[in-house]
């Protein structure tokens, strides 16, 4: 870093960015120095890990400063799982760290490890930031995965502790498991917070298209009903015939077998049977969807919902046809 450049900042949250400075853990919370390349994801980890500058700016930080709070890990038979600190973890690496600092946690069950993994990332981030399937992880998890509200709010206490006091997220530890007092705290419906909630039972290929703008949130939630092989048969059958999956498509899939024909059926129309003679069958063309450019969705439709889009594009197509004849 030259002389005469800003310092690039220090992180100073305890969630998935460095700290600020050396945290009090007690003695129950013993720091120890592990092989960064030991401890594995939390599986299903619900959020995406920094990319671009963000990324860049706490690998430079860590390189200059070092990781100077702990990340939290439970034991498991197989080593260690990471239950706050993937970024930390990951620009450790690319720092060119073989060890980092972490607090062990021995015999934490599931429910209890969730908390960590969610609450964690909501200190750091604001729930308006997350994209769609980080949304509905919490909800889920703020909803139906925490059983005991008093070792919730322990967990919580502790990582507070841990970053320093601060409650960066201002969000209230004191939820009701209601749907409608949850979609409040959020400013969403009770039922946009239960078609959320929805979509994190979806495969994580279905949270992509999401996230990317490239399926609409009620053709998930009808997915969301169908076993894990269903989802992947109707994502199969989309992407062979280069059809986007509606809402319209994802419910008759629902409603019928789940069988490979009539999942590609439901999709894309009856096709054609081969001829026994071996004959050419005449098929119906397929058309594949036009998409549009990142500058003409930021221009135009920067804020507007994918079925929106479609409705608008169908309109303009409708009235240059008209206009050019």
């Amino acid at each position: 870093m030259k002389a005469n450049e800003p310092k690039r900042k220090i992180f100073t949250d305890a969630v998935d960015l460095i700290g600020g400075g050396e945290p009090e853990v007690s003695g129950i919370n013993c720091v120890e120095m592990l092989d960064v390349d030991a401890i594995k994801p939390f599986r299903h980890h619900p959020f995406h890990l920094y990319e671009g500058e963000r990324l860049n700016d706490m690998v430079e930080s860590i390189k200059e400063h070092g990781i100077l709070t702990p990340v939290i890990v439970r034991k498991m038979h197989y080593g260690y799982e990471m239950l706050a600190g993937h970024n930390r973890q990951n620009a450790a690496k690319l720092a060119g760290l073989k060890e980092i600092p972490a607090i062990v946690k021995d015999n934490l069950p599931d429910d209890e490890a969730y908390v960590y993994v969610i609450e964690t990332n909501l200190m750091q981030r604001s729930f308006t930031d997350l994209s769609v399937s980080e949304k509905a992880a919490v909800l889920a998890e703020r909803y139906d995965k925490v059983l005991y509200q008093r070792k919730r709010d322990e967990i919580i206490t502790e990582l507070k502790e841990l970053e320093g006091g601060s409650d960066k997220g201002g969000h209230d530890v004191h939820l009701s498991k209601n749907r409608d007092s949850l979609g409040d705290e959020y400013g969403l419906s009770g039922r946009h917070v239960a078609r959320l909630m929805r979509v994190n039972q979806t495969i994580p290929e279905i949270k992509e298209l999401l996230d990317r703008g490239e399926m609409q949130l009620t053709a998930a939630v009808q997915l969301s009903y169908l076993p894990e092989q269903g989802q992947k048969l109707a994502l199969g059958a989309s992407e062979k015939f280069g059809i986007k999956i509606t809402e319209s498509m994802a419910a008759k899939v629902r409603k019928g077998p789940m069988t490979e024909k009539a999942i590609t059926e439901a999709i894309a129309g009856v096709q054609p049977e081969p001829d026994p003679l071996g004959l050419p069958v005449e098929e119906k063309p397929i058309f594949k969807p036009i998409k549009l450019s990142a500058g003409i969705r930021e221009k135009y439709f920067a804020e507007t919902d994918p079925k929106e889009v479609e409705d608008i594009v169908d309109k303009a197509l409708a009235a240059w046809f008209k206009k050019r004849r």
